[in-house]
C-alpha cells in the first residue's frame, strides 16, 4: 500500500548525537528536515563513552552496528581501585551480556558522532545558525537564525543541550500564561564538575595495556577527597580519561553568572580545566607500576581536547507546547555516573521519530497528540534514569518502521508503546493495496500530509531526533544556536 500522507517538515536545533540521530531516521522515514546548529564547525572534545545493550539494537536496524563494533574497545569489567591502588571488587558486565545479546562497547565520543554524522546527509545540517527568535501559528512554526534567515515547519525540535534556547523560549511564553510549574521555573541545578578528556594516539610499547584487546576502564575513589578519577583504553590507542569533583552543595550555572563572588566566577573562565588539571595532577592512576599520576596522563593531552564540564542533573516535567517539543538535555539532563544522558537522547529520538511515522496528520490536534504519547512514554523513563539506573538495561527500544530485528538474550526486552505504534502502520503500509486491516483504527487516513518539524538545539537528543525523522521520511530542520558544535564529554 502506497503512503500518501503529507510529511511534516521537522526543524531540530542543535547538531548534536540527539539532534543528529533524529534526523538519521528522518532520512529513512523520507520526512523533510533541516538541522540547525549554532556552532560554526564540529571540534571533536570529549572523553568516551560506553555504548550498550540499550543503544546496540537501534544501531543494528541503522546499519552501523558493526561499525560500531569496529570503533568501539569491547568492555567486561570495571575495575575499582582504592587511593593506595589496592583493587577492589571489579562491575562484572558480562551477565547483562547474557540476558540481552548485546555486550559494552566503549567508544570516544568523537567517533561515536561521526559515526552517526555519515547517515545524515551533510546538505541537512547548517552551521552557524543561532536561534534567535520562534514564533508558531495553529498552522506552522518559525524560526529566525542570526544571519536575518527564517525556517519554517510543521514541528520544532529542541535538541540543544541543558541550557536549551528552545525551551526558554517556550517556558517564557508557558509562564507568561500561567501554565509553567514552578519546579521548571527553578534553576538547573549541579553538585559535581567533571574533566574529561583524551590523549593523543600512543605508543603501546611504551603502554603495553593498550595492547590488550579488552578496555582496560580503571577507575579510582578517593579516601579522604571529594574526587573519583577514571581511564579507559581506545580502540585507537588512546588514553580517554574523567575526573569528577564532588561539590558538596548544589550550585547553578544560573546563580554563579548572576553571583556575587568573582572567584565562583573565574572558575568557569578560560583557564578552568587548567586550575583542575593543577589541582588534581599528583592523583594516582593504576597504569604500569603504578607510579603514574593524572599529571603524566595530562602531559600526554593536548590543552584544546580537556575540557571541564558542570554534571548538572534535572528532569524537566514540561516538555512539549504548540508545535514545539524538547529533546534529550534539553528537558532530562542526567549525571554520567549512570552512563545514561546519551542513551536517553536516543531514545527519546527513537520514540518521536517512531511517532511522527505513525502521526495521521499534520493538524496541530495530531501533533498535540504525539507528543502526549512521547511525553507518557519517555519522562517516565527520564525519570527512572535519574533515580535507578539499574532498571535501564532491559528497555531496548526498536524503531517501528524499520525491519524488525531478532530478539537475543535470555530476557527479553520492553516494547515501547511508540514502537508499536509505528510498527501497525508500518506493517499495513506493507500490504497489497487490496488487503485491509483491523490493526489501525479506521478514522485514520493515509491520504493526509506529514508534518514538517523544526528542532532547536543539535545535541545528542536533537541529532538522535532528526535522524529518525529521516528515517521516516518526514521533513524536518535543526536549528542549533552555536556557530561551533563542540561534542564535549561527560
Amino acid at each position: 500500500m502506497s503512503d500518501t500522507r503529507k510529511k511534516p517538515t521537522v526543524l531540530i536545533v542543535g547538531a548534536g548525537l540527539g539532534g543528529l540521530m533524529l534526523g538519521a531516521l528522518l532520512e529513512r522515514q523520507g520526512v523533510p528536515y533541516t538541522i540547525l546548529e549554532r556552532a560554526a564547525a564540529i571540534k571533536p572534545l570529549g572523553s568516551a563513552m560506553t555504548v550498550g545493550p540499550v543503544l546496540l539494537a537501534i544501531f543494528q536496524q541503522l546499519g552501523i552496528y558493526d561499525d560500531l563494533l569496529a570503533v568501539g574497545k569491547y568492555m567486561t569489567h570495571i575495575r575499582m581501585h582504592n587511593e593506595s591502588l589496592q583493587p577492589l571488587k571489579p562491575t562484572d558486565y558480562t551477565p547483562v551480556e547474557e540476558q540481552t545479546g548485546y555486550g559494552f562497547y566503549v567508544v570516544a565520543r568523537p567517533v561515536l558522532y561521526e559515526l552517526i554524522l555519515k547517515l545524515v546527509p551533510p546538505c541537512k545540517i547548517l552551521f552557524d545558525k543561532k536561534v534567535l527568535s520562534i514564533s508558531e501559528t495553529d498552522e506552522m512554526v518559525l524560526v529566525r537564525t542570526g544571519d536575518n534567515t527564517a525556517y519554517e515547519g510543521d514541528i520544532l525540535v529542541g535538541a540543544d543541550g541543558a541550557h536549551s534556547t528552545v525551551r526558554q523560549y517556550m517556558y517564557e511564553a508557558l509562564k507568561t500564561e500561567g501554565k509553567l510549574p514552578k519546579s521548571d521555573q527553578e534553576d538547573l541545578p549541579f553538585s559535581c564538575t567533571c574533566l574529561v578528556g583524551q590523549t593523543r594516539v600512543l605508543d603501546p610499547e611504551e603502554f603495553p595495556l593498550l595492547r590488550e584487546p579488552v578496555c582496560q576502564f580503571l577507575s579510582v575513589m578517593s579516601d579522604d577527597k571529594p574526587y573519583s578519577w577514571a581511564t579507559f583504553t581506545t580502540t585507537d590507542n588512546k588514553l580517554a580519561f574523567m575526573v569528577v569533583n564532588y561539590l558538596g552543595t548544589k550550585l547553578s550555572k544560573a546563580a554563579i553568572e548572576r553571583g556575587q563572588d568573582t572567584s565562583e566566577r573565574e572558575e568557569w573562565g578560560p583557564f578552568a580545566a587548567q586550575a583542575m588539571c593543577e589541582e588534581t595532577s599528583k592523583f594516582p592512576v593504576p597504569i604500569g607500576d603504578g607510579k603514574m599520576t593524572l599529571g603524566d596522563v595530562y602531559k600526554l593531552t593536548t590543552k584544546d581536547m580537556i575540557s571541564k564540564v558542570m554534571l548538572e542533573e534535572k528532569v524537566f516535567d514540561t516538555w512539549y507546547s504548540g508545535r514545539i517539543v524538547l529533546l534529550g538535555d534539553s528537558c532530562h539532563k542526567l549525571n554520567p555516573a549512570g552512563g545514561q544522558g546519551a542513551a536517553n537522547a536516543f531514545h527519546d529520538a527513537v520514540a518521536l521519530a517512531n511517532l511522527i511515522y505513525a502521526m495521521p496528520t499534520t493538524t496541530s490536534q495530531d501533533i498535540t497528540q504525539i507528543f502526549l504519547e512521547y511525553h507518557a512514554e519517555r519522562h517516565p523513563a527520564a525519570k527512572e534514569s535519574f533515580e535507578n539506573s539499574q532498571l535501564f538495561i532491559r528497555f531496548r527500544p526498536q524503531i517501528g518502521y524499520i525491519q524488525a530485528i531478532p530478539a537475543t538474550g535470555s530476557v527479553p526486552s520492553a516494547v515501547s508503546p511508540s514502537t508499536e505504534k509505528a510498527r501497525v502502520v508500518f506493517e499495513r503500509l506493507q500490504q497489497p493495496s487490496g488487503n485491509k486491516t483491523n490493526n489501525l483504527k479506521e478514522t485514520m487516513t493515509t491520504t493526509t500530509e506529514k508534518p514538517h518539524v523544526l528542532i532547536v538545539g543539535a545535541g545528542l537528543g536533537g541529532l538522535m531526533l532528526g535522524a529518525l525523522l529521516e528515517k521516516a521520511n518526514i521533513p524536518y530542520t535543526i536549528f542549533e544556536r552555536a556557530t561551533v558544535v563542540k561534542p564535549l564529554g561527560e
